[in-house]
């Protein structure tokens, strides 16, 4: 019994030290693999820079405005048309000819109605003469008071027809209501004209108004007499101006916003009644705001953010100069103009932005700068052809 007991320490040892050596065995291999690890990772080469633009954000002028859309009319427009039908003996009018207020524009057959004006004013002058014999005689006391009644009246009857009689004449006549623009005319001397049918429109083209609505909202900013600025797709280098002329007393129910208009002179003709623009209203004064092109921005869902630069810091193994990294940092938006965006909070003037290649980005990527080619930053950028 006692060379078991004496033998049992021994066993328990040996395993001890079996343990001990597989440990220090597995150590041992996780200690070289994990070297082999730390080695390929140190020996593999480094992502290469991403090229991107960057931008100084800074301060401008900024001119707070209001943004519509709307449509240009004339201040009078009319599609003339003849009162009564008759038959078309000329046609006094070019298609687009300028014309002034009163021109006789068309002219249809009208002799029988001359005719009878001059009947009845040889009826008139005759009724004069012998209103004034009447008037002579009364004051004799040669006829009497309602003798003179008579004349006085008759007198009135063909004075009243004479004056229907030159309506009947002038119906014959289109004439043009105002000074302005004619439009294109398709009658000719011989046509048969029905009453009503339209024979040509007639536009005042200086000044024109264009009408436009803005949220009841915004109601509060817009005072009649501010700027209005107009762009429009025919022209896409040239911007018009005008003022604000008139807001509606009442509020659309449907749509909750108001009408507006405004005056725009139109000295050259350059623009037509029913034009589509896009308006601009000048709202309050001048303020100067920071700012960055909108390609500097990166909308997410989570928030807008830009990639600010940081300078190089330090040098790499062989004394070369790391290259600049990028931070994403959180910016509060404002207004937009143009290719320009307002800043409200996130960065202050002076800060270098990524404005372009942030798609390939991430915090502390490391950056070649490139600004050969830079993103729009204009505020009132134009169409161009190339």
């Amino acid at each position: 019994m006692t060379t078991r007991v004496d033998k049992k320490p021994g066993t328990t040892k040996r395993m001890l030290w079996m343990i001990g050596g597989v440990l220090l065995l597995i150590a041992l291999i996780v200690g070289i693999k994990v070297l082999l690890v730390m080695r390929m990772i140190h020996s593999m080469p480094q992502p290469a820079p991403s090229t991107v633009s960057t931008t100084t954000a800074r301060e401008r002028p900024w001119q707070p405005a209001l943004s519509a859309v709307g449509t240009l009319r004339a201040a009078n427009g009319a599609d003339l048309a003849m009162d009564v039908a008759g038959l078309v003996t000329a046609v006094n009018l070019k298609s687009g000819q300028d014309v002034k207020q009163g021109q006789v524009l068309l002219q249809m057959r009208d002799g029988d109605d001359v005719a009878q004006l001059h009947q009845l004013e040889a009826a008139a002058q005759l009724s004069q003469l012998t209103f004034e014999r009447a008037r002579k005689q009364l004051a004799a006391q040669a006829i009497s008071k309602a003798d003179y009644d008579t004349a006085a009246a008759d007198l009135k009857g063909k004075q009243a027809a004479v004056a229907q009689q030159k309506v009947v004449v002038a119906k014959k006549q289109l004439r043009a209501p105002f000074t302005g623009r004619a439009g294109i005319i398709t009658t000719s001397p011989g046509d048969y004209l029905s009453a009503g049918a339209m024979v040509v429109t007639v536009q005042q083209l200086d000044p024109l108004l264009v009408d436009f609505y803005v949220p009841q909202s915004e109601l509060g900013r817009l005072q009649v007499g501010q700027t209005v600025n107009l762009k429009l797709d025919a022209y896409a280098g040239r911007r018009f101006s005008g003022k604000l002329s008139a807001i509606n007393p009442k509020v659309d129910l449907g749509t909750r916003n108001v009408q507006v208009e405004a005056t725009v002179p139109n000295h050259d003709k350059a623009l037509t009644p029913g034009m589509f623009a896009k308006v601009s209203v000048d709202v309050g004064h001048e303020q100067r705001q920071l700012t960055l092109p909108q390609a500097a921005i990166v909308y997410n869902p989570y928030g807008d953010t830009v990639y600010v630069v940081q300078p190089s810091k330090g040098k790499d193994d062989k004394g070369r100069p790391l290259p600049a990294t990028v931070k994403q940092t959180f910016v509060t938006l404002g207004e937009t103009r143009g290719d320009q965006v307002e800043i409200v909070k996130g960065i202050k003037a002076g800060t270098v932005v990524v404005t372009s290649g942030q798609i390939k980005l991430k915090n502390d990527a490391p950056i070649v700068i490139d600004n050969r080619v830079q993103p729009a930053d204009s505020a009132n950028p134009a169409p161009q052809e190339h």
